[in-house]
């Protein structure tokens, strides 16, 4: 088993809203957040920024979100 990955399920579902902040910038330029150590992928932000997002696809080691403030 490589990197980290979740034995029941992921700590988010599409359409969860959660505020979070972004730690670093992947090299596709997304923000990166984590939610218990899950990673989330924001589009459109900036290091440190805090944003309010919408879960919008869920995966099994990381999920994508929408900026929605």
């Amino acid at each position: 088993m490589s990197g980290f990955e979740f034995a029941d399920k992921p700590p988010v579902s599409e359409g969860d809203i959660r505020t979070v902040k972004i730690e670093a910038i992947g090299s596709k330029g997304d923000g990166i957040a984590r939610i218990s150590g899950y990673v989330i992928f924001v589009p459109n932000v900036e290091l440190n920024q805090e944003v309010t997002v919408r879960i919008s696809k869920v995966l099994r080691k990381y999920a994508f979100a929408e900026v929605i403030e």
